[in-house]
């Protein structure tokens, strides 16, 4: 079992960890991790999937928490128990609502092999047993800007289709120059890079590094090229995180 028991926020950037999953799945983990041993409130986990053509997730169980999945790269099939069926191309994103129980399925699409990002958003101790729920959207769907030295499309946010019952944003942001990402006062969460490479506030960050925070703040991003990153912050519910496997209690 995983608990959220704080034991200290990083004072910088650290790396992400290689995770094997049963079924011969490999990822990219920003937290839990050695480096970062704890979860993230309101955040269970957050990694980053490589799914070969002849791997994936056969039909298994989830409870107690919300999923966000979006693409990177190559299509990802989902069935649930819902009935749901969807494949998720490059840039498109699926929520999950997994609430008192459902169970689900995911393959890469048409023969290749697949990459993309998956968030576990814990519940409120109250909504743990709400109606499971889907929802997913194209990439056409997601509200794309030029900001401040930045392109940023909005997975979860202002504009975006996808919500979930935690207040939170999820920002896939290309850096070109300079950007600023802000953290709300009394919110948590972290930057995690995707491509590329630059600097978070002066210190290298590249793919697969992260930045936890836990603490309302600016954090200056700056790259020569183009350094690609999830920037994710969501209002913590100051309860304790309890994973067991698929199971968030």
């Amino acid at each position: 079992m995983v608990s959220s028991e704080s034991r200290g926020t990083p004072d910088g950037p650290v790396s992400g960890e290689t995770v094997r999953h049963g079924t011969g799945v490999n990822s990219n983990r920003a937290f839990p991790t050695n480096s970062y041993p704890t979860n993230l409130d309101p955040f269970v986990l957050f990694e980053r999937f490589y799914i070969d053509p002849d791997e994936g997730f056969p039909m298994h169980p989830h409870r107690g928490f919300e999923i966000v999945s979006y693409m990177l790269e190559g299509g990802m099939e989902h069935e649930d128990s819902l009935g749901v069926t969807n494949t998720a191309y490059e840039n498109d994103a699926m929520r999950i609502t997994a609430g008192s129980g459902i169970r689900h399925s995911e393959f890469p699409a048409d023969g290749g092999g697949c990459s993309g990002l998956q968030l576990w958003v814990n519940l409120p101790r109250d909504e743990k047993e709400t109606e499971p729920d889907y929802e997913d959207a194209t990439a056409d769907d997601l509200p794309t800007e030029e900001r401040d030295g930045a392109t940023i499309t909005t997975v979860v946010g202002d504009g975006s289709p996808i919500d979930l019952r935690t207040p939170m944003e999820y920002l896939d942001v290309s850096v070109a120059d300079a950007w600023t990402w802000s953290v709300p006062d009394g919110w948590s969460g972290f930057l995690y890079g995707v491509a590329g490479e630059g600097t978070v506030d002066g210190a290298a960050f590249a793919e697969g590094d992260v930045l936890p925070v836990t603490d309302a703040r600016d954090v200056e991003l700056r790259s020569e090229e183009t350094l690609r990153v999830v920037a994710v912050s969501g209002r913590p519910h100051g309860e304790s995180i309890r994973q067991r496997g698929p199971f968030v209690l």
